[in-house]
């Protein structure tokens, strides 16, 4: 017999009650699980409960906090010490919440795991596996972070939200169901700073302390000073303090010298860039050179780029040159819509 017990993420928000309401209707056993992952976090499965109260399912809630902090907080903290900018929902998904609640879902008797996540999977008979596909969420689609998760959960995973296309559908099912959270908003900022500072959040919570230094153009003429190099990342035009001829641009850093490098719009622009920290979910290994769409933000359309792997890189060559790529950020790769995999930028 088919095991249809599925242990869904829940945060509280309305797009995990949507996916409860919607597993339970396509006949699955489901529970909920909130995780707690950080000190006051404890609230976070008042409403998340509600709705599983309201739909029948039992809800449990797990603390990961030395876990989390382990693998999201303190390499975020490593990442702006070593002048890198990260973005903490890759390590979450892959250690915390594809990882820790895999586990958990094991533990449970479930076999499936589902998220709110605007993401797909199927299994393809080209590449004989499962495969990580975009949804159909478009802007929203969340692939981006997710090309670091365990290529052996992608078919244990659910994604219930993956065939919508816009937040406003799952709020509507929501208000349907007369599910409390259907009006709540969206969590814009990172989890674990809610109030968005992360300076002072890394201030408050680490060894880097603000050291004031130099702002230097590419020929290392001195224009200004930097109040620490965690405050500023590549790309960033305001707050420089510098009146000059032309605007300036962060292009980078000199760690060794505590400097922050400046330069025109021009100099931000990439055609070559190194990644590491690889993981591929559609082959094991790029032997020959292979074109594919690649994101180096989240929030950016795909560049075309030829990349080929050595060693413990990807050695990757776009078409166009790209601006502002920034170390710390992750380089995703896809064949079309599947997720061919992705790797940290050097």
């Amino acid at each position: 017999m088919e095991n249809k017990k599925v242990l869904l993420g829940m945060s509280g928000g309305v797009d995990s009650s949507v996916s409860a309401l919607l597993l339970k209707k396509q006949g699955y056993e489901v529970i909920g699980i909130t995780l707690e992952m950080f000190d006051n976090d404890s609230n976070v499965s008042l409403d998340a409960k509600k709705v599983c109260d309201s739909l029948h399912i039992p809800h449990y809630t797990f603390s990961c906090k030395n876990d989390f902090k382990r693998h999201v907080i303190d390499d975020f903290i490593s990442c702006y010490s070593n002048c890198k900018t990260p973005n903490p929902c890759i390590e979450c998904n892959r250690y915390i919440k594809f990882g820790y609640m895999y586990e958990k879902a094991k533990e449970l008797g479930c076999y499936y795991i589902a998220t709110g996540h605007y993401a797909r999977n199927e299994y393809n008979k080209e590449y004989d596996r499962w495969v990580l596909k975009k949804s159909n969420a478009g802007n929203k689609d969340q692939t981006y972070v997710l090309w670091n998760i365990q290529k052996d959960v992608i078919e244990h995973i659910i994604f219930p939200l993956s065939d919508f296309e816009n937040k406003e559908q799952i709020r509507e099912i929501a208000r349907e169901a007369d599910l409390e959270v259907a009006n709540k908003p969206d969590s814009e900022d990172i989890c674990f700073i809610p109030d968005g500072n992360y300076k002072a959040f890394l201030e408050n919570n680490s060894s880097i302390k603000a050291k004031v230094g130099n702002i230097v153009n590419s020929s290392g003429e001195v224009l200004g000073k930097h109040t620490g190099l965690y405050n500023y990342t590549i790309g960033q035009r305001k707050g420089l303090g510098i009146a000059y001829k032309v605007p300036l641009f962060v292009l980078g850093f000199n760690e060794e010298k505590n400097e922050v490098i400046v330069g025109e719009e021009k100099e931000l622009y990439k055609k070559e860039i190194l990644v590491n920290n690889i993981n591929l979910l559609l082959i094991d290994k790029i032997d020959k050179p292979m074109l594919v769409d690649l994101k180096t933000r989240y929030s950016t359309k795909s560049a075309k780029a030829t990349i080929i792997q050595n060693e413990n890189t990807i050695k990757v060559t776009f078409e166009e040159p790209q601006r502002a790529i920034t170390p710390g950020q992750s380089a995703v790769f896809y064949i079309n819509d599947i997720v061919l995999g992705g790797g940290k930028i050097m």
